[in-house]
């Protein structure tokens, strides 16, 4: 996977040609669905790539994609505005999406 220039654009991609087309939101430890058909804890989903982009001129602008795909077979995308070392997620869901882990991240 390719990250195609803006955050906007990258979304699009994974959505259009890679199919990861769920939204998927924090719940204190485990991911749900946008529409909360279902919920995954830590260990029913993987991080399949991490998406990373910065703000031109304000580290405030700083914004993270995981795409994500589910013990279950859905594919989707989570979305970091902030950061969320500064929410109150779980030690173990906050571990899952640490970008300094071994996993591939794309930039």
């Amino acid at each position: 996977m390719k990250q195609k220039g803006t955050l906007s654009q990258t979304l699009n991609m994974l959505r259009t040609e890679e199919g990861y087309e769920e939204d998927f939101n924090l719940l204190d430890e485990k991911i749900k669905s946008s529409e909360e058909r279902e919920k995954f804890f830590n260990q029913k989903f993987v991080v399949d790539e991490v998406y990373r982009f910065e703000g031109a001129s304000n580290p405030g602008d700083e914004a993270t994609i995981y795409a994500i795909t589910t013990s279950s077979g859905r594919k989707g995308v989570l979305v970091d505005g902030f950061n969320y070392t500064s929410g109150q997620i779980s030690e173990e869901l906050l571990k899952k999406l640490d970008l300094k882990s071994n996993r591939p991240t794309s930039e």
